[in-house]
């Protein structure tokens, strides 16, 4: 009976830390994806994606047992320029016919130096290659929203080098410099609601 007990007892522990994380879904219409990337070495080229969604599993108590589960629809990729919109959805560039969404999962989330400053170390997928990232972010509050939901708020930057996920195409110009720059940076903005 005491081992019954017992175990039941450890049971309802192991459940309990299960569920100690809270789920929260990435709000679309409050969050922006954006990057930029260099144009004939003088200038930045921006843009967006618009269509995504994900869920953040957040543990308010220790932010290093959360955990991130994206989604990006590739082809939703926005420079405010149809015509180079559609030159990045081909094969020279993302593909998205063939690979048609980019995605992250987290692995480990670390602290780091200041306050509210984090690690996010995960896969990210494009283009069908898979490469671990390190992605810092900041958490930026946790609010009760106009309808009394809780609403979380993060934001994040990196830079990433596109030739690691076989995004390769280029034109060299006569100076000798490249017509589109090998580093994107991109900026996350997130807000997401407790479900």
């Amino acid at each position: 009976m005491k081992k019954t007990l017992l175990t039941l007892l450890m049971s309802f522990s192991i459940i309990g830390n299960c569920f100690a994380a809270d789920k929260f879904e990435i709000d679309q219409d409050h969050t922006s994806i954006n990057f930029s990337v260099k144009h004939l070495v003088i200038s930045n080229t921006k843009g967006n994606f618009k269509n995504f969604n994900g869920i953040i599993n957040y543990d308010a108590k220790d932010i290093t047992k959360s955990s991130v589960n994206a989604k990006i629809k590739a082809d939703s990729i926005d420079t405010d320029n149809e015509k180079r919109d559609e030159h990045l959805k081909t094969p020279e560039f993302l593909d998205t016919a063939k690979y048609p969404e980019i995605t992250f999962i987290s692995k480990q989330i670390k602290k780091a130096k200041g306050n509210n400053n984090y690690i996010c170390i995960g896969n990210l997928t494009m283009h069908g290659v898979t490469k671990e990232i390190a992605l810092p972010f900041q958490i930026t509050g946790l609010i009760k929203g106009m309808k009394g939901e809780s609403r979380l708020g993060a934001n994040a930057n990196i830079i990433l080098n596109r030739k690691d996920f076989g995004l390769n195409w280029n034109k060299a110009m006569d100076n000798g410099g490249l017509v589109i720059g090998e580093q994107v940076k991109v900026s996350l903005e997130i807000e997401a609601v407790k479900q």
